[in-house]
């Protein structure tokens, strides 16, 4: 039978340290105009919950929906150029 403490040492080896590394803090970075879109997007839904959505309000989202799509072929565009950029 193997003892549970023995393998408890492997498990907990490598600290963390609790903060992001570089790359982390570079790839949110990248994203975030991504997410201020869907941030925006998710505010003009919200505010049509409790209430029948006007045509400002749906103009609002549907603006809101195209921002989003167009920050996420955006960030497509920039890792694809990323992705192969590298060699010629």
């Amino acid at each position: 039978m193997k003892s549970i403490v023995a393998l408890q040492a492997v498990v907990t080896a490598t600290g963390f340290g609790g903060e992001p590394s570089d790359a982390e803090l570079d790839a949110i970075e990248a994203e975030m105009p991504l997410i201020l879109a869907e941030v925006a997007l998710l505010d003009a839904q919200i505010m049509t919950l409790d209430r029948a959505a006007t045509e400002l309000d749906e103009r609002r989202i549907r603006r809101a929906r195209n921002r989003v799509l167009a920050e996420r072929r955006d960030l497509s565009n920039r890792a694809g150029v990323m992705l192969t950029g590298g060699a010629a």
